[in-house]
């Protein structure tokens, strides 16, 4: 396998090979900031648990000599000069041609053998994304604080959209080919994990999920995700997929809400004109008024909204299934 910079488009070569997934070109993509320390490893196993597979690291202006480090341990290395995980993630879902795909983070915390057991559900049940959901005792590679954001986001996400993928921001999945090149990647930081998955969600693909060891980052790795900044960015980002995606219950919500605010303020206004026929808070009844009506006009936009949404949605899964599956494997 050939070792170099790509410009535009990079197709993985079938190379013979008497493992599983042989006839099925295999891409790993790694996004990597500043993991110089890890870099060399993640390469070497996933060669090892791989051996058919390309490897790819993109390089996303690391200033550690990364690139350099990763390139010494046999990957195909790349580069994406747009800061953030979100616009790597464009950029290789745009470059790589293959059949299928394992996306995993550069830090050396995924367990490189659980790639093989993706694949071959991905391949063998004709998925398009096999989420890793990640399993450890280990306090310091999942901190409480990232367990519990994590659970309240998936379960965010899992009331809206559907309870069929338990850890939304797992780094390390595997795709079809239908999934990647269908995948609109609007995303610029760690905010893509909820993308990618509210994408297989919202067009009801089929999905599946294996449980993987997770540990904590090598010595000298420091970890680039900030937890409060990263986590209100995704939560931003769940409001605005239920807005794009669901505007009916979105707005639906916002008109409750109003309506509920303007009864509230119209009360003591209403109670006082029952009995003297006098209103002498015309400001509150104006602003009650004004609440309300905007309730209404909440949800008209919702039911408008509603019907672009789903001719958007009709186009996405006409661009979806225009592009072929993989065939069943005899």
């Amino acid at each position: 396998m050939r070792s170099a910079e790509f410009a535009h488009v990079t197709t993985v070569d079938r190379s013979p090979t008497t493992d599983p997934f042989e006839g099925t070109r295999v891409a790993v993509l790694i996004p990597c900031y500043n993991e110089v320390v890890a870099i060399p490893k993640v390469v070497a196993d996933f060669r090892a648990a791989l051996p058919s597979a390309a490897i790819f690291v993109y390089d996303n202006n690391s200033s550690d000599g990364t690139a350099e480090a990763a390139r010494a341990a046999g990957a195909i290395v790349c580069r994406e000069t747009l800061q953030g995980k979100g616009n790597v993630i464009r950029r290789m879902f745009a470059d790589i041609e293959a059949d299928a795909y394992v996306i995993v983070d550069g830090d050396d915390t995924y367990d490189a053998s659980s790639a093989d057991a993706m694949l071959r559900l991905l391949i063998e049940q004709r998925l398009d994304m096999v989420n890793g959901a990640r399993v450890t005792n280990i306090a310091a590679a999942y901190r409480q604080g990232h367990r519990f954001g994590n659970l309240v986001l998936t379960g965010i996400v899992q009331s809206i959209f559907g309870n069929r993928v338990t850890d939304m921001l797992s780094g390390y999945r595997a795709f079809s080919r239908r999934f990647v090149k269908s995948f609109p990647a609007l995303s610029v930081g760690f905010e893509t994990e909820t993308e990618l998955t509210i994408h297989a969600l919202e067009l009801k693909m089929p999905v599946g999920e294996i449980a993987t060891p997770y540990k904590d980052r090598p010595v000298g790795s420091a970890s680039k995700l900030r937890t409060y900044s990263d986590g209100l960015r995704i939560l931003r980002t769940i409001m605005v997929l239920v807005k794009e995606e669901r505007p009916l219950q979105f707005f639906a919500l916002c008109a409750l809400m109003l309506a509920v605010l303007s009864i509230v303020l119209a009360i003591p206004v209403a109670t006082t004109f029952w009995r003297t026929g006098l209103v002498p808070r015309l400001p509150t009844a104006v602003l009650a008024t004004g609440l309300m009506l905007l309730s209404f006009l909440s949800l008209v936009c919702g039911l408008i909204l509603d019907s672009v949404a789903r001719g958007r949605k009709e186009m996405k899964r006409m661009a979806y299934l225009a592009i072929p599956a993989l065939p069943p494997r005899g």
